[in-house]
């Protein structure tokens, strides 16, 4: 029995961190998974900036109710739901994820959680599970599931590569050289129709 899993930012939707870059005029912010590929460092460092800046949970929130998902996202995942299961398996966290989820129509998200102090300011972050794409994977595995996964960045490659099919969406031109062997899409279509081709030679 096939399993999708979908990384959720820079596949379905715009990079929360990104956007909010660009909102708070905070340059240092942009820098994703796609440039780092040790996310509690990231993490940390994107929490130092929040705090050198005061900047809270409610100022990121309100950048994210203005994000939609990219143009046919919302399509493809409702496409691939009636074909088979998938969950979207994301390092973003609840209080960032669930207003995308509702414009998305609500498909199921593994993510992560944030420590949130009583004035607003981001404390610290608690992952569900170290490695949370590539366990997950496992544990799918290990209840019978094949898994077929995508993302886009350095921290979906372990669980492209551990799935019986695994390809690249709307990565870096670095990403792509680097990992010749996974197949790589730019549209939803093609995404599509390659999911469907490895569940239909089962």
């Amino acid at each position: 029995m096939n399993i999708v899993c979908l990384d959720m930012e820079g596949v379905l939707v715009p990079e929360i961190w990104i956007e909010f870059s660009r909102v708070s005029g905070i340059p240092e912010l942009c820098r994703t998974t796609r440039d780092e590929p040790d996310y509690d460092k990231l993490m940390h460092w994107r929490l130092g900036i929040l705090r050198e800046h005061g900047l809270g949970l409610r100022e990121i929130q309100n950048v994210i109710s203005q994000i939609n998902p990219m143009p046919g996202a919302r399509e493809f995942l409702d496409a691939l739901r009636r074909d088979m299961q998938v969950i979207i398996i994301s390092d973003t966290f609840t209080q960032f994820a669930m207003p995308l989820m509702a414009k998305l129509g609500y498909p199921a998200l593994f993510c992560n959680s944030l420590e949130v102090g009583k004035d607003g300011m981001i404390e610290d972050f608690h992952m569900r599970i170290a490695d949370s794409k590539l366990s997950t994977v496992r544990a799918l595995q290990s209840i019978g599931y094949d898994t077929i996964a995508s993302g886009d960045s350095y921290n979906d490659l372990d669980m492209i590569k551990a799935s019986k099919a695994g390809f690249l969406f709307r990565s870096t031109p670095k990403i792509i050289a680097d990992n010749p062997d996974i197949p790589a899409y730019e549209t939803f279509d093609g995404l599509l129709a390659a999911i469907r081709n490895v569940a239909d030679n089962d």
